[in-house]
């Protein structure tokens, strides 16, 4: 759904947290005018779908509220499994036989019935040949989809686009740092349920997974083994992460998820080498509240034997006069998807 608009709010409705940017930008330079993260309502979302539109969007309206925006346009994005993304190749047909195409070819890749999902295409040119046409196949369950419209709508706001999570991270990744076509990366994000995994090569994304491993896996090994709420386990991951004392035991129990999550992702990652072979990567840039816990990010660096960097949202970014400077470091691993949705234009095809 497309409107002329293109003054949009970014809207990132993740697992534990809704993230609200307001954003202004131009072709080389962006100014974050306000920003609003706030903790999501317990029980509202669950694996990417909404489970109480309701008091989603009662909560979503008070926050357009206290932005003071008058921008009534939004983009949202979707992410966990309602969402399939796979590269395809087909034979090469004229463009405009395509779309049919893509639908016989979906019937065949995708999980879910082919009669009640929206469908979208990327073609990536550099990986077509002469015979055969490579494309990037988006597909998304009518049913969910219709829910984030139904939030933005109950919360009298209008729906611009509809995104994926990972392609506005490939979004702010490519306006902060260009578009190389000579070096392949790779971007996670690290959030409370999953990491969103996305592989860009010659500056298209060629890949994109939500991994269901986060923050939030601490939490649960953490209070399964002392007996304690998630909350408590949160504050003790987070004093952890802060190289502050935490009763004997934790530390362990952190090193022993951060496994867990370097197992998941290195298998992606294998898959990812497999299905695209001789894929190459340059770094590994990352964000999300996830990465903060002590020792994954150093962790994942040593197993994968890749270098890894902090992605910064703010290379071509700058604060407004509504936005504090020092609190724009501070929310620095949490803004990636608002931002990379923000800088979506209500013209995008």
């Amino acid at each position: 759904m497309f409107f002329g608009s293109k003054k949009l709010l970014g809207l990132d409705i993740g697992s534990t947290s809704i993230k609200l940017c307001e954003l202004d930008f131009s072709s080389s330079k962006g100014t974050l005018q306000n920003f609003i993260m706030i903790p999501i309502p317990v029980g509202t979302m669950g694996g990417g779908e909404i489970l109480d539109i309701d008091r989603l969007s009662s909560t979503i309206t008070k926050m357009v509220r206290d932005l003071k925006s008058g921008r009534k346009h939004a983009v949202i994005g979707m992410w966990g499994t309602s969402v399939f993304i796979k590269r395809i190749s087909i034979p090469k047909v004229d463009a405009k036989l395509i779309p049919e195409q893509l639908r016989f070819e979906a019937e065949q890749h995708i999980p879910f019935d082919i009669n009640n999902v929206s469908l979208s295409h990327h073609i990536l040119p550099f990986l077509s040949t002469s015979e055969t046409v490579d494309i990037l196949l988006i597909a998304a369950q009518n049913e969910v989809t219709r829910q984030y419209i139904q939030v933005l709508e109950s919360a009298q706001l209008e729906t611009s686009v509809v995104d994926v999570s990972g392609f506005a991270l490939a979004n702010l990744f490519e306006f902060n740092y260009g578009k190389s076509t000579k070096d392949n990366f790779l971007i996670l994000n690290i959030g409370a349920q999953v990491t969103n995994f996305v592989a860009i090569e010659a500056g298209e994304v060629i890949f994109c997974r939500d991994i269901p491993v986060g923050g939030n896996s601490y939490n649960a090994e953490i209070s399964k083994n002392f007996g304690l709420t998630y909350q408590e386990a949160e504050s003790l991951k987070l004093s952890a992460s802060k190289g502050q004392e935490v009763p004997e035991g934790v530390s362990q129990t952190i090193s022993q998820v951060n496994d867990q999550i370097i197992d998941e992702i290195r298998s992606t990652l294998d898959f990812l080498k497999v299905t695209n072979q001789g894929f190459s990567i340059a770094k590994v840039y990352f964000s999300g509240g996830g990465s903060l816990t002590s020792g994954l990010m150093q962790g994942l660096s040593k197993s994968l034997d890749l270098n890894f960097e902090a992605l910064n949202p703010y290379r071509k970014i700058t604060a407004g006069k509504k936005v504090n400077s020092s609190y724009l470091q501070q929310i620095a691993p949490f803004v990636s998807i608002s931002l990379g949705l923000g800088l979506r234009r209500a013209d995008d095809k």
